[in-house]
């Protein structure tokens, strides 16, 4: 029996709000759109890229302004990322979490609105790459909360739904997890607040990742 829980990234794993607000308000501003307050943002991270966008622009923006948009957020994100300045520190206690469900016998994965090149990056910085067995990105799927990367790493661990868990920090990943037919974990210290997970569909919550881990057995 494969069981196998798969993580949201940014607001699971790693906080790069700060590095994601910076992008965004600077493609943004690039092509002349009105630049999202922080909240904004903060609110609309975990789908992918294109929707977010989509979701931060004024009603009625041309497509190819947001397509502009999402580029310009791209080539910042990539400079920032040149220039040293992207900072997406592993939340405490994550590390610890991940080596032990390894230890358990738990394969791992990553679910999340990053590209396959950002989340290679994220997780080479902070040395747990080789913990994942499957990692789906924004770029090779529908945005959540349509359950189609939680299909691929489960046909590409051989798991189960009854085996699976999705584990992330919005609603998004709720409702993705619902869809799917998989336990839905939320936790508390991402964007989304708990009353909106519930509301997502969660099944459980953790206050921190001890916490995660009793809920995972």
């Amino acid at each position: 029996m494969t069981r196998l829980a798969v993580f949201d990234c940014d607001g699971t794993l790693v906080d790069g709000q700060a590095a994601v607000c910076e992008a965004m308000k600077a493609g943004f501003e690039a092509i002349g759109l009105p630049v999202p307050s922080e909240h904004e943002i903060r609110r609309i991270i975990g789908v992918s890229l294109p929707v977010a966008i989509r979701n931060l622009a004024p009603e009625g923006t041309a497509q190819e302004l947001l397509d502009q948009t999402v580029e310009a957020y791209r080539a910042a994100f990539f400079q920032m990322r040149q220039e040293g300045r992207v900072q997406e520190p592993l939340y405490d206690g994550i590390r610890e979490l991940l080596e032990a469900l390894r230890g358990n016998g738990w394969e791992l994965g990553v679910a999340t609105g990053k590209t396959r090149r950002g989340l290679d990056g994220s997780l080479a910085m902070h040395g747990i790459d080789h913990l994942f067995s499957t990692l789906q990105t924004s770029d090779i799927h529908p945005s959540k909360p349509d359950p189609a990367m939680l299909a691929a790493a489960m046909a590409e661990t051989g798991a189960t739904p009854e085996h699976t868990v999705m584990i992330g920090d919005t609603a998004y990943d709720m409702e993705m997890a619902r869809r799917a037919g998989v336990r839905a974990i939320g936790v508390c210290w991402g964007y989304h607040a708990p009353e909106e997970l519930y509301g997502g569909g969660a099944d459980d919550i953790a206050d921190d990742p001890d916490h995660l881990e009793v809920l995972l057995g």
